[in-house]
């Protein structure tokens, strides 16, 4: 039997727990990080506190999202556990009559403190992204999509054109900023 049983499902839960960003439970969404936690994802690199903020800033515009997660792989050390959790984005805007899917990983510190377990740090590596188009023959600007990593192309010219700027670079599969994520989250769990 798992000693750990119990710690996969809080952790399985935390995870799946990211679905109250798409239907807008801005409180228990919060409740998913640790007090400074903090995320880096396409369109945010912060404070957890500020990303949710941010959150029911793009709740209240024309971007729709959903997140569909998978069941998490979990390495522990003690009350510190690295996880990595496959991802899907499905993301729409009506006004722009476009869409976008991407394929991503997200790559969680994650600590069990006061008996419940929390996010302290999130980043996101992108596999891959396409377009979808509510409409035919949407024209999208080309040089403004190659901008970015083919990874999140799709969905960054989304987010940009829908209001929410992506800024500096993100990591991809197998690319040396997620080298250094993985470098990092195993120095952060072997402190444990």
């Amino acid at each position: 039997m798992d000693a750990r049983l119990e710690d996969r499902a809080a952790i399985a839960d935390l995870m799946t727990g990211w679905m109250h960003r798409d239907l807008g439970e801005w409180d228990r969404l919060r409740g998913l990080f640790h007090p400074g936690a903090t995320i880096a994802i396409t369109w945010f690199d912060g404070l957890a506190s500020d990303f949710v903020d941010g959150s029911a800033r793009m709740g209240a515009s024309g971007l729709r999202s959903k997140h569909l997660i998978t069941h998490p792989q979990i390495t522990f050390n003690g009350d510190r556990a690295l996880v990595q959790t496959n991802a899907m984005i499905i993301a729409e805007n009506p006004v722009l009559e476009l869409g976008a899917t991407a394929h991503n990983r997200f790559l969680d510190q994650v600590e069990k403190r006061d008996g419940g377990w929390r996010i302290s740090r999130r980043d996101s590596s992108y596999d891959m992204s396409c377009f979808n188009f509510l409409t035919e023959g949407r024209q999208v600007d080309e040089q403004e999509v190659r901008r970015f990593p083919r990874e999140y192309a799709a969905l960054a010219y989304l987010l940009e054109k829908s209001g929410f700027p992506v800024v500096g670079e993100f990591p991809t599969r197998d690319s040396a900023l997620e080298a250094d994520i993985k470098a990092a989250g195993a120095a952060w769990l072997s402190r444990a």
